[in-house]
């Protein structure tokens, strides 16, 4: 005879977990080795730090690319958390809809401002 231990739950819901828990470490990690980099950049340059200088590291293409990939993996890291906090704590579905909207309307805005700084459109 079989044994059953608990009961049968019915699982439900938006299955996230896993792949937001690997987006948020993933991203964390990209945004950790990008302060690294710039860090490094920083530490080597002799004499005082103005704007010339900040200037000059983000003046090549490859660092505008790594920046604009880093706004990219942070705006992704935050949509998961923001998400998560919405879905978490706030129960009204009309509610939750308008903040998940207005949050993602807000993040897109902050890229498109990221992009422009980065190539002064």
């Amino acid at each position: 005879m079989p044994v059953n231990y608990g009961s049968r739950r019915n699982v439900s819901g938006a299955h996230y977990g896993l792949r937001d828990w690997l987006m948020q470490r993933v991203t964390a990690a990209l945004m950790a080795l990008f302060t690294l980099l710039l860090l490094a950049q920083v530490l080597l340059v002799s004499g005082p730090i103005g704007y010339e200088v900040w200037a000059g590291i983000f003046a090549q293409t490859w660092m505008k690319l790594l920046t604009y990939a880093l706004i990219v993996a942070l705006i992704w890291h935050a949509w998961v958390g923001v998400r998560d906090i919405w879905m978490d704590y706030v129960k009204p579905a009309g509610l939750r809809l308008a903040l998940h909207v207005f949050t993602l309307v807000w993040l897109v805005g902050c890229a498109g401002w990221a992009f422009q700084v980065l190539w002064r459109l």
